[in-house]
């Protein structure tokens, strides 16, 4: 059985081998940059504020427990 052709996600040419899902390592350092300038984001809903803020203080708790401490 066959495999389907694989295209790259950036040019649309077919994918090589060597660099799949990318026809080239120029596409693939395209990709790569993309993530990170954060081109590519990852769907999250929407945080509630209050949580967040009790986590953030609970991670301050943890990595410093004594704030009068240097």
């Amino acid at each position: 059985m066959n495999k389907p052709a694989l295209h790259c996600p950036i040019c649309k040419k077919p994918a090589q081998e060597k660099f799949k899902p990318f026809c080239s390592k120029r596409c693939a350092d395209i990709d790569l940059g993309r993530w990170f300038y954060e081109d590519y984001r990852i769907a999250s809903p929407p945080q509630n504020e209050e949580k967040e803020k009790e986590l953030l203080n609970s991670i301050k708790e943890r990595l410093d427990p004594d704030p009068n401490v240097g």
